[in-house]
């Protein structure tokens, strides 16, 4: 993979002109309406908390998850291919895959450098996550019941999703519990 392939990931190329804030990808929507992190934001994110705790890359994505209330999830897509530019650049270095076959990344000296070199921005990014200092970010006011509620609905709807597909009218049950409870949050 060579640099300018990701240049869109990185913020730095023509491929991350003229897209529009919001879109799905590496920024995704944030839950306030703008962008999480912006044109290359992520790998400002995913490099301090690889220097915090070496990590997997499905690790880092439940970091970011979870800091963010489960209002935004970074794609594996955006995430491994994020992590091997940083690895091809020096900042990052991976440790021997364990027996599950994946790899745990390292900061590197040069990564560590990276880091101290663009600190404000790291640290707008770590804000924006927690929220920022106003308290308005996506756990402000949130209560923990409501956290854990939305969390046990996604997980039941990846399990049963991930399971052998739904006939037509499983399909159309499925939707109108979710439109049902759609309905009913509207009314609170």
């Amino acid at each position: 993979m060579r640099h300018g392939e990701h240049d869109d990931i990185l913020g730095g190329g023509p491929a991350g002109r003229g897209r529009r804030s919001g879109g799905a990808g590496e920024g995704g929507p944030s839950p306030r309406g703008g962008r999480v992190f912006g044109h290359g934001g992520l790998r400002f994110v995913l490099l301090q908390l690889i220097a915090d705790k070496p990590s997997h890359g499905y690790e880092l994505i439940k970091a970011i998850e979870d800091r963010l209330g489960g209002a935004y999830s970074p794609s594996p897509g955006t995430v491994y291919p994020t992590l091997t530019l940083m690895e091809e650049l020096g900042y990052l270095t991976v440790e021997e895959a364990d027996t599950g076959g994946r790899k745990r990344y390292r900061i590197t000296d040069a990564g560590q450098v990276f880091l101290t070199e663009n600190r404000v921005t790291v640290d707008a990014m770590l804000a924006r996550m927690n929220g920022g200092t106003d308290g308005a970010g996506p756990r402000a006011g949130r209560p923990p019941q409501v956290t854990r509620a939305i969390e046990n609905l996604k997980l039941a709807m990846r399990m049963r999703l991930s399971g052998e597909a739904l006939t037509p009218a499983q399909a159309n049950a499925f939707a109108a519990v979710l439109d049902s409870a759609a309905q009913q949050l509207e009314q609170i």
